[in-house]
């Protein structure tokens, strides 16, 4: 009989491209493997539960209370219907002659739960219960946590029982070190939890290294590789004729989140420098809108285009249309200074070189590969130097774009994926974790 796994996710796994590759290859290894993550009100579209194979299930749990469904619902409707909205409002104020008590009482909790913090401790809080009931309910044999927000849900469901069950923690960032995760809680938080599982996964050696100088334990390390791309997979969509882009010019792409200390500004400052060729900036995030502001304050429209994020499926052939691409990561924190960055490999598949940043994982590969060139991610001169190189220069690009095909042939899910079976089957060997030590050394 097959083992099942149970794996918790805190987003909606739409595009998730880790979680997707540890699922796919945990079912096709002949473990029954069930996804709890969250469902996206906001999309209609989007299914509840999916069969992805015969032993990978994904249930995407309700995002809001359902009481708290129910009065938004009921907002709504009265905004577009103003009679309703009367009634309900004439409704309220009779509580005051009924019950003055209870109508400010429900008044005062109403405000509460609406109108502060407590609003986003009853929704998270009624969200992870809903995990952990899940959780239970599937009675697992083992228990996957991605990322510290749902480690709380996998602890209690694989240890809170009689018979305690295995628990592996998946740390797809550095916890204690990243943008938006500033509070000291979450240090603490991880320390605690650190104690309580049986194995932890992180995505590269200097992240391990650095757990390892944190906590005393050196995690498994399962690389962030795409899924190999065939000969076959040459499609491409027109990206030249879907942003009315000139045949002629060249396209710099940058796919991937729009979010805080990823040099995008730097890129963008950069684009007036570059001797040809337009930026493409593909994916959605927190700052996207700023930036679309800065290129309309710059007057570079016609340097500069965005697109909204594709599915991960379909992402390779937006990819096979670039020059060159960019992971220019700003060391903000220490999460985006050790990152290995699933695209830079992603371009490596499609035979695209890069301009990166200096940071370690990024500049082993791409330095010790050739597929591309390292620049300051700081300074957009510095980027700029680094777009005009490869375009002063088409035979080197030419040879980095066949370093690029020929590394992807040790730089994918593939040939990693063994890694990720190892740590099920309790397998990780004294010259694994020695080999690691003196990469991240």
């Amino acid at each position: 009989m097959s083992k099942r796994v149970g794996m918790f996710v805190w987003n909606h796994f739409t595009n998730d491209a880790r979680v997707l590759r540890e699922c796919t290859t945990l079912s096709e290894a002949g473990y029954d493997v069930d996804l709890i993550c969250i469902h996206d009100p906001k999309d209609e579209t989007l299914p509840r539960f999916e069969q992805r194979n015969e032993h990978f299930r994904v249930f995407r749990l309700r995002r809001y209370p359902v009481l708290l469904e129910f009065i938004q619902k009921m907002y709504r409707f009265s905004l577009q219907h103003k009679w309703f909205g009367a009634f309900c409002f004439l409704l309220w104020a009779m509580f005051v002659y009924i019950s003055p008590v209870l109508f400010l009482s429900l008044t005062f909790l109403a405000v509460i739960l609406l109108k502060t913090k407590l609003n986003v401790i009853w929704v998270r809080g009624s969200l992870i219960l809903r995990m952990i009931l899940m959780g239970y309910k599937g009675n697992y044999d083992i228990y996957h946590s991605n990322d510290l927000n749902t480690l709380p849900q996998g602890y209690i469901c694989s240890k809170w029982r009689l018979k305690p069950k295995r628990l592996i923690y998946d740390s797809h960032e550095v916890q204690t070190s990243r943008t938006g995760y500033n509070s000291p809680v979450y240090g603490k938080m991880e320390a605690f939890f650190i104690k309580k599982i049986d194995e932890m996964i992180v995505e590269n050696h200097t992240r391990a290294k650095y757990n390892e100088s944190l906590y005393g334990i050196y995690p498994h390390v399962v690389h962030n590789y795409p899924f190999k791309q065939t000969s076959k997979n040459t499609e491409k969509v027109d990206l030249h004729g879907m942003l009315n882009i000139p045949r002629h010019e060249k396209i710099l792409l940058y796919q991937g989140g729009i979010q805080t200390g990823r040099g995008l500004d730097k890129l963008i400052k950069a684009a007036p420098l570059f001797k040809e060729g337009v930026l493409v900036l593909i994916g959605d995030g927190k700052i996207k809108n700023d930036l679309i502001d800065m290129v309309q304050q710059m007057k570079l429209e016609e340097k500069v285009k965005f697109l909204p994020k594709v599915p991960l499926a379909d992402l390779p052939k937006y990819t096979r249309n670039a020059y060159l691409g960019f992971q220019v990561l700003n060391n903000v924190c220490f999460n985006h200074y050790s990152a290995s960055s699933n695209k830079l490999f992603e371009y490596m598949m499609a035979g695209v070189p890069v301009v990166a940043c200096g940071f370690p994982e990024i500049k082993r590969v791409v330095e010790g590969d050739q597929t591309g060139v390292i620049v300051d991610s700081h300074d957009p001169e510095s980027i700029a130097d680094g777009v005009n190189w490869l375009i002063d220069h088409p035979e080197k690009h030419s040879e980095m774009k066949v370093n690029a095909i020929n590394a992807s042939q040790k730089y994918n899910w593939e040939n990693e994926q063994i890694h990720l079976l190892n740590v099920y089957q309790c397998k990780q060997s004294v010259n694994d974790i020695n080999e690691g030590l003196k990469k991240a050394n």
